[in-house]
């Protein structure tokens, strides 16, 4: 299993807790995580402050030169395709091809109020979406992007959503599905679905989607800084390193290939808090 990290912690309350996400970044790098993730949300609000994923991971693919890059996830029907297909081409190649797209329908509407994009109907324009950049990084239209991708035919597509038009999403478009705070079990239930979908469409089961996932993770001995709603963090509200282990061996198990960790600790715990991962779970999973 591939584990990645925010370079910042879960849900920033002020901006300047954003200025040192190029050192964090870099030490996530040195510590051995597979990529980092950033989130999209416009505006600030209930999930504190949040910078733009595609310049702050263009920030960050400066600051680095190995760590994967992953947009975890980009509120697709807020952008324009042409403008999202571009941007995401010229990061993965400024990049090395370490760019990978993670992708959403949203849920907040005051966002959409904000950009002046209607709410409803956003799922439809995500599936035409996804199909329009699809064909701007393999050239199959009429004009060609300023800059090529550097991964041929594009960078990765994870698919987000637990709706079954969410499923059919990423079997229709993505190298993976995408999915957030699930246990197992739960994870086993959507791969079936994901089976039962693929088969309907008649998606080729010799190309399974990757099971991908974000999870929140306190870990043993540091302080929660927020409290997110409706999610069970990694390891239960009293976690061990044991506990943790053997949850995320649980889910490579059921399936799951890239876990990406968000961490709600205070900020200046974060450096700290890197390091308790990397030394007591990144180095059991490569063992594993």
């Amino acid at each position: 299993m591939r584990i990645g990290v925010a370079p910042h912690r879960l849900w920033p309350a002020h901006e300047d807790e954003l200025d040192g996400v190029l050192e964090t970044a870099r030490t996530a790098e040195e510590l051995g995580f597979d990529h980092l993730i950033a989130s999209s949300h416009l505006l600030a609000g209930a999930v504190g402050v949040t910078p733009d994923p595609v310049v702050l991971l263009s920030a960050v693919a400066g600051a680095t030169t190995r760590i994967g890059l992953v947009t975890s996830v980009l509120i697709l029907p807020l952008y324009n395709p042409v403008v999202v297909a571009h941007q995401t081409a010229t990061l993965d190649r400024l990049s090395g091809g370490r760019f990978t797209l993670g992708v959403g329908t949203g849920w907040d509407t005051a966002e959409f109020d904000a950009a002046g994009v209607p709410f409803a109907g956003r799922g439809r324009r995500a599936d035409e979406q996804l199909d329009a950049v699809g064909k701007l990084w393999r050239e199959e239209t009429e004009v060609r992007l300023g800059v090529r991708p550097r991964t041929p035919g594009g960078p990765p597509v994870w698919v987000g959503g637990h709706s079954d038009a969410a499923l059919r999403r990423a079997l229709r478009y993505g190298d993976a599905w995408h999915g957030s705070g699930l246990d197992a079990a739960g994870l086993a239930e959507v791969r079936g679905r994901l089976a039962k979908l693929g088969k309907e469409a008649g998606r080729d089961p010799a190309t399974p989607l990757e099971l991908t996932a974000g999870q929140i993770l306190v870990p043993p001995g540091f302080e929660a800084a927020v409290r997110p709603p409706g999610r069970r963090p990694l390891g239960g509200a009293d976690p061990s390193a044991e506990r943790v282990r053997e949850e995320l061996r649980q889910l490579a198990d059921a399936g799951l290939t890239a876990c990406s960790l968000w961490l709600p600790v205070a900020t200046e715990a974060l450096p700290d808090a890197l390091g308790w991962v990397a030394e007591e779970i990144l180095a059991q999973v490569a063992e594993d």
